[in-house]
């Protein structure tokens, strides 16, 4: 019955269509009100009930449908770009705002995407009743939520609602899928984070003790018990990416590393102001999120749901970060000073190019984050292939592109 309904439908539109385009073309439009009739059916059909896009995409062979929360970001954005490439269908859980916030997802926007492979949703982690009708509407075969208040300075800022996206978030979601009994039906990634290790011990694998040290990783950690929880009482295909950092042309503008290419591309434009940081001295994990998102996916194509951490193996301080960015711009960065008195400065003109803001500094600081990948390496079988150098360089040029 269904296949006899969307065969008329077909024909109905195509007729309609094709019956506007005859009469306008024998100019009598606008005298004749059967062709005045017709097109407004016409008009009606695609204005109300969209059913050119309800024809195509019922037309469209996915392999899957991926629910992805957090698809203006970052991550969300390069996962939905490598979705498609598979065939995914893709539903993109977005909060509504009263600005343009699609950046990173503009491309999904064209007429042969939108709505077609992907189809846009207006909702937030923090409402369980817009995510438990989403996931009954779109039945995904596979949620990621990528989706939380990322920022690590201003969770301390923002604890409670840190908590209620980050930590309540992740539950919502879970019990979304357990309450609809779809345990054996949906696959759900969660994105845990490197900052739920804290300052312990060094490198930090699947084994290692957890010791957040602020409110975005004791609220990540949360998330990454309630998925185990839910894999072991509920037999959820639940998993958590423990990645480390992972950054590039589509990183925040407020996160450091951009921070730093951003200052090292206005530089190179004629704007010559100082670049203000915190902790100089921090060592982090980076990778390339293009290189990451890949593990997302492969996590949810195995037999059996663990978790896994995602790391080069190799961490840098951010003043060595800073040092790669200005290096591609033709400037040798020497450091002078120590502590919040440390500066860094051009080595040929002498110029201060880097100072240190206290007020960048967190409550708690995380010493290093330097994770032990062997695990997703060899089950996997994923590697990192964009290295710390290409990475900081990839991330200047696309912000001096910006600027020009």
């Amino acid at each position: 019955m269904k296949f006899i309904l969307q065969i008329m439908s077909g024909f109905l539109y195509h007729f309609l269509q094709f019956a506007c385009i005859f009469f306008v073309h024998i100019n009598i439009i606008l005298v004749s009100s059967a062709s005045s009739l017709v097109c407004r059916i016409y008009r009606l059909f695609i204005q109300q009930f969209n059913l050119k896009t309800l024809i195509d995409s019922k037309h469209m062979k996915f392999k899957k449908t991926a629910l992805i929360t957090g698809i203006t970001g970052q991550d969300g954005s390069h996962l939905a770009d490598f979705l498609l490439k598979k065939n995914y269908k893709i539903i993109g859980i977005k909060r509504r705002s009263s600005s343009f916030n699609t950046e990173r997802i503009n491309h999904l926007y064209k007429k042969d995407i939108l709505n077609v492979k992907y189809f846009p949703y207006y909702g937030d982690l923090t409402d369980s009743t817009n995510l438990v009708r989403i996931i009954q509407e779109t039945k995904p075969d596979e949620i990621y939520n990528l989706g939380a208040q990322s920022h690590v300075k201003t969770s301390f800022e923002t604890p409670e609602y840190t908590a209620n996206v980050d930590a309540l978030g992740a539950l919502r979601l879970l019990e979304a899928i357990r309450l609809l009994k779809k345990e054996n039906k949906i696959k759900f990634y969660q994105a845990s984070t490197s900052e739920i290790f804290g300052n312990t011990e060094i490198p930090q694998n699947e084994k290692t003790k957890f010791n957040p040290a602020s409110p975005y990783a004791v609220s990540k950690l949360f998330a990454y018990w309630s998925v185990v929880n839910y894999r072991n009482a509920y037999n959820i295909f639940a998993v958590n990416g423990i990645l480390f950092n992972h950054e590039g042309e589509r990183r925040g503008a407020t996160f450091v590393t951009r921070k730093i290419t951003r200052a090292v591309a206005d530089y190179y434009s004629g704007n010559k102001k100082i670049l203000y940081l915190g902790n100089l001295n921090a060592k982090r994990d980076w990778g390339s999120a293009k290189d990451y998102i890949k593990t997302m996916w492969l996590m949810l194509q195995k037999k059996t749901p663990t978790d896994y951490v995602v790391a080069t193996g190799v961490s840098k301080t951010v003043k060595e970060f800073a040092q790669e960015a200005y290096k591609y711009i033709g400037i040798k960065i020497i450091w002078s000073g120590k502590g919040v008195n440390e500066v860094g400065i051009d080595s040929k003109t002498k110029k201060i190019l880097i100072k240190v803001d206290q007020d960048y500094f967190r409550p708690t600081e995380v010493n290093e984050l330097r994770g032990d990948s062997r695990k997703a390496r060899r089950e996997l079988k994923w590697k990192p292939e964009v290295s710390f150098k290409d990475l900081v360089q990839e991330m200047v040029k696309k912000d001096i592109e910006r600027l020009y």
